[in-house]
C-alpha cells in the first residue's frame, strides 16, 4: 500500500525559512515523479515545485523560483522542499504528491498525480 505523509509545516515570519518533508512507501517502481502542490485560502490548489524520478531535473512556479528548492534523497522515498524568504502570499496548505512518472510535465496539474499526502499548513505572518 502506496503511502504519503508530509511534515514540517508551521508558523513563520515574513522573510523566513522552512523545510517541508514527505516520506513515501509501498511504490514497487523508483520511476516516480514527486511534486509539491499548495492551496492557499478561497483558491485553487497550485503547483509549487516537482522533479523527477532521478532527482535531477527540477521544475518551479514562478512564484517560488529562486526561493524554493525541491530534491530527492539516494533513495527516492524522501522528498524535501526547502523554502526561503517566505511571503505572506505562501500562506497555504502544501502537499505532496507522487506519479508514475518519468519526469514532470512542463506544467504539472494535479490531475497527473494520483498519490497525496494529508498536508502541513505554512502559515507565513508577523
Amino acid at each position: 500500500q502506496v503511502q504519503v505523509v508530509e511534515s514540517g509545516g508551521g508558523l513563520v515570519q515574513p522573510g523566513g525559512s522552512l523545510t517541508l518533508s514527505c516520506r513515501t512507501s509501498g511504490f514497487r517502481s523508483d520511476r516516480v515523479a514527486m511534486a509539491w502542490f499548495r492551496r492557499p485560502p478561497g483558491r485553487e490548489r497550485e503547483g509549487v515545485a516537482c522533479i523527477n524520478w532521478a532527482g535531477t531535473i527540477p521544475w518551479y512556479s514562478k512564484s517560488v523560483k529562486d526561493r524554493f528548492a525541491i530534491s530527492k534523497d539516494a533513495a527516492g522515498a524522501t522528498l524535501l522542499l526547502r523554502m526561503h524568504d517566505l511571503k505572506s502570499d505562501d500562506t497555504a496548505m502544501y502537499y505532496c504528491a507522487a506519479a508514475f512518472l518519468g519526469s514532470c510535465s512542463d506544467f504539472p496539474q494535479p490531475a497527473e498525480f494520483g498519490y497525496w499526502g494529508q498536508g502541513t499548513q505554512v502559515t507565513v505572518s508577523s
